[in-house]
């Protein structure tokens, strides 16, 4: 991580994600009678709920509306939810006006041509490996891995090492050493 990057990460209070094609693999799925499915990652779960537990706060803006998307954010006690919106920098904008937070705080995650805006606006501008090759080249950070396979908890991990808090987050789930086995 150079240097640049490193001093932008300890400003970071905010991380706004897309959902399709970042929190899941972008795939549609539906029923016979129209209802909506999707797949989120587990392990992208508890990445999110352990970086808010760092003081980071996370929010999603999506383009599409989904009682799906609801029910993930409920789950995962995300408070910052944003639906059909498509110009996501502007509701990205609106979003750090409510929070008094300045786009130097955020961290914005997209993998389309609907979140460019938001992500050459945010101050670091985070993107997946899967993503449109116009997304990678105006991203700030390209994740190894494709959205909906734990691009989300590479970020999240990424932010608390840079900010200092990923050693801790990890050793909590460490078995004492003074601990008898059983």
């Amino acid at each position: 991580m150079t240097e640049e990057l490193q001093s932008k990460a300890r400003k970071i209070k905010l991380v706004a994600f897309d959902v399709d094609g970042v929190m899941t693999d972008g795939r549609l799925y539906f029923t016979s009678l129209g209802d909506e499915i999707k797949a989120f990652n587990v392990k992208d779960g508890l990445g999110l709920n352990l970086l808010r537990e760092t003081g980071v706060e996370v929010a999603i803006i999506t383009g599409r509306t989904s009682e799906l998307v609801l029910r993930r954010a409920k789950d995962l006690k995300i408070d910052n939810v944003i639906q059909g919106r498509e110009d996501k920098r502007r509701a990205l904008a609106e979003l750090l006006s409510e929070l008094n937070l300045t786009a130097e705080q955020v961290a914005y995650m997209g993998d389309d041509l609907p979140d460019l805006a938001a992500i050459q606006f945010a101050g670091i501008g985070v993107t997946v490996a899967d993503a449109l090759p116009i997304i990678r080249q105006h991203a700030d950070i390209i994740t190894e891995k494709n959205g909906g396979e734990g691009a989300v908890r590479e970020l999240c991990e990424w932010l608390m090492s840079a900010q200092g808090h990923l050693d801790a987050v990890q050793q909590r789930f460490l078995l004492d050493s003074s601990d008898p086995k059983s």
